[in-house]
């Protein structure tokens, strides 16, 4: 699989990723950084294989990246977008163009689903292929997404039916929602893992599992729910304040070892 993430400035992101992402069973894992970051990541990765690409003067991608992350991501089983890939035109731009060229399975989150803010025909153009979004509600309702009437749930359906896609709506109770209608509400997990970096394990695993060919509405709900789980023994372990999104990492071979 691949991850597409990382800026100047946000290194960890694609290393928590892709960290997770080879806990979950991932056999191969290419981690595509901007140049600048390449030092870093290669630094911290060991059991991924960090590329660097074009990036522009603010540290980001450059749209002189496209071309080489297009071929990377069509030649994996299935692709990461987004976490700490910063918000410059060049990251954007190359988010929308992977994602209108590409047939692998993508997982889009953070950074790659603000890219699609004013720009939603892009996901509504990939009906068909597999597309998992995973915002958190501030991301959701940049992209469209309405829960001023505080049915999650109900919402959480109407987008990814409109937009056919899977959508994992983050919070207490994630939502895992299917273009036929049908939901997924987790009940795992605890306060500890609302950390920044939480969020990028759990889209490493989603991506982990699709890349091992488990189908798409098995691959998601189960990632969140194994998230949750390996979030639950880390508190149980280390207790809620103290635990990091590292200690999630370290949790989830136990918790595939368990189920």
């Amino acid at each position: 699989m691949s991850i597409l993430g990382g800026c100047v400035g946000y290194t960890g992101a694609p290393v928590l990723a892709a960290g997770a992402a080879v806990r979950t069973g991932a056999g191969l894992v290419t981690v595509l950084v901007p140049e600048p970051v390449w030092p870093t990541a290669a630094g911290k990765l060991d059991c991924a294989m960090p590329r660097p690409l074009p990036a522009g003067k603010d540290g980001g991608l450059s749209p002189d990246a496209r071309d080489e992350a297009l071929e990377r991501i069509d030649t994996a089983d299935a692709a990461l977008i987004g976490p700490g890939l910063g918000r410059g035109e060049g990251a954007a731009g190359t988010v929308r163009y992977l994602m209108a060229h590409t047939g692998t399975p993508l997982v889009v989150d953070a950074d790659g689903i603000n890219a699609l803010e004013g720009h939603i025909h892009v996901l509504d153009a990939r009906k068909g292929r597999t597309t998992v979004l995973t915002p958190h509600d501030g991301e959701f309702a940049r992209l469209g997404g309405d829960l001023s009437s505080g049915d999650r749930l109900g919402e959480a359906r109407r987008f990814a039916a409109l937009h056919g896609c899977v959508l994992v709506l983050k919070g207490h109770r994630t939502i895992t929602a299917l273009p036929d209608g049908t939901a997924f509400v987790n009940t795992t997990g605890n306060p500890g893992m609302a950390k920044g970096g939480s969020g990028d394990v759990l889209a490493g695993m989603i991506a982990a599992l699709l890349g091992q060919g488990i189908p798409v509405r098995q691959a998601v709900p189960w990632a969140v729910c194994l998230h949750g789980q390996a979030g639950d023994l880390a508190a149980e372990e280390l207790g809620e304040y103290g635990m990091t999104p590292m200690d999630l990492i370290g949790k989830i071979p136990a918790v595939l070892k368990r189920f």
